[in-house]
């Protein structure tokens, strides 16, 4: 859902460090690990005890910089088949922890209330969700198709997770009960919008070659 024109804007905003950082000599791939391992921790030492403001503001800008590997890349020419998929596996491990400190808080550290073991439940719905959006992609291209259609990838579902976080923090767990109901239907509706796609291009795959 977020356009190109998005994320070029972010890829502009962030040139100048990714510049200081090529002349740092920083590689890549060290962005990467580092951007993963700082939005874990983030995610365990900030979501799973509720301080939900501070982490959504903190795993918004450590998800802002997560651009700089793929800047980097570029601008020294070092980009990779390798480094997509790094990038690709890693963010996979990411999203996992993220929704995962969701869950452990919910269903682990805050009062058994019903809300919260719905916002726990729904936080797990959406791990499966999002691992389903990822291979969805990846198996239809390893098939020779393209899954690139979808309501919601990667950069969406997160700002509708931090938004629904940072109010939270505000105003109670029903506003990501909310937040998290939203990411669920989206993701959902991504999936099925993904395995259409997938059909529509097999079938017509096999059509092409039933005429051929």
């Amino acid at each position: 859902m977020l356009g190109r024109d998005a994320r070029a804007g972010i890829g502009t905003a962030f040139t100048p460090l990714a510049r200081l950082l090529t002349r740092w000599r920083v590689p890549p791939d060290a962005l990467t690990w580092g951007g993963t391992i700082l939005t874990c921790l983030a995610a365990l030492v900030l979501l799973i005890p509720g301080h939900f403001v501070l982490g959504s503001v903190v795993l918004a800008l450590v998800l802002l910089l997560d651009s700089l590997d793929g800047l980097v890349a570029r601008l020294t020419g070092t980009a990779s088949d390798w480094g997509a998929f790094l990038d690709s596996t890693l963010d996979r491990i990411a999203d996992g922890v993220v929704l995962g400190s969701l869950c452990i808080h919910f269903l682990a550290v805050a009062d058994r209330t019903p809300l919260h073991i719905a916002c726990g439940v729904l936080a797990l719905v959406a791990v499966v969700l999002g691992a389903a959006i990822s291979y969805a992609k990846a198996r239809a291209q390893s098939l020779g198709m393209t899954a690139d259609v979808g309501l919601m990838e990667r950069a969406d579902r997160f700002v509708v997770l931090l938004a629904g976080a940072l109010v939270a923090g505000f105003v109670g767990p029903w506003a990501l009960l909310v937040a998290l109901a939203v990411l669920v239907a989206g993701s959902a509706w991504t999936v099925q919008q993904r395995m259409t796609e997938v059909r529509r291009q097999a079938r017509a795959a096999a059509a092409e070659e039933g005429t051929s």
